[in-house]
């Protein structure tokens, strides 16, 4: 659990603080700088993700580290998008127009007055994408791409198992239950959290 909890969780923070940043500069700042960065978030969403896992699992070598970072990058752009779309929904509003009357410079609004509003929702997603890393590093370690043994993780847990799936079938089913029960806990508390903030923002 602590292997696979530590890939699940660390790796979106790599993306939620570089991706989250990106997408607040791209959505606030427009023009020339938002093009660039779409367009680098274009190319490394069409670059196949399981290349690069290969690449770095060859070069590299399979440990905890280089699999935190290279599934921290390829969550990069998501995060990027979602704080760019919530940026430009924000950038219209009234308190960011009364912000600018009173002299605040580009920087401060956005420090002070944008990221702040868009950190909860992008946190909230990343929950979702936490999730979606336990399942990816769970397929990873059961392709040979992820943990390598003996350290061990769920996924490499279930693909030692299906050598006596026959026999005993528990040794790949626990492991298994375990990770579906992470999954959808981490869904259940991203949507429980969503709605909340959905419901405090009604009521102001």
């Amino acid at each position: 659990s602590r292997i696979s909890l530590s890939v699940s969780l660390l790796a979106p923070m790599i993306g939620l603080l570089i991706g989250g940043l990106l997408g607040c500069l791209a959505g606030f700042y427009r023009g020339p700088l938002e093009s660039t960065i779409v367009a680098i978030m274009d190319i490394i969403l069409a670059f196949p993700g399981l290349v690069l896992l290969l690449a770095v699992t060859f070069y590299l070598g399979a440990n905890l580290q280089n699999l935190i970072f290279s599934l921290g990058f390829l969550t990069i752009p998501v995060f990027c998008r979602v704080a760019r779309a919530k940026t430009l929904a924000l950038s219209g509003l009234e308190f960011v127009q009364a912000a600018r009357l009173t002299g605040a410079g580009n920087m401060t609004i956005l420090f002070r007055e944008i990221v702040p509003n868009v950190i909860v929702p992008v946190a909230i997603y990343g929950l979702i994408v936490v999730a979606f890393m336990i399942m990816a590093e769970g397929a990873l370690s059961f392709l040979g791409l992820g943990i390598s043994a003996p350290t061990p993780s769920w996924g490499g847990m279930i693909a030692e198992g299906k050598e006596v799936l026959d026999e005993s079938p528990h040794v790949s089913m626990i492991p298994a239950a375990i990770m579906f029960m992470t999954v959808v806990s981490f869904n259940l508390i991203g949507d429980s959290l969503r709605s909340f903030f959905e419901r405090s923002r009604r009521q102001i």
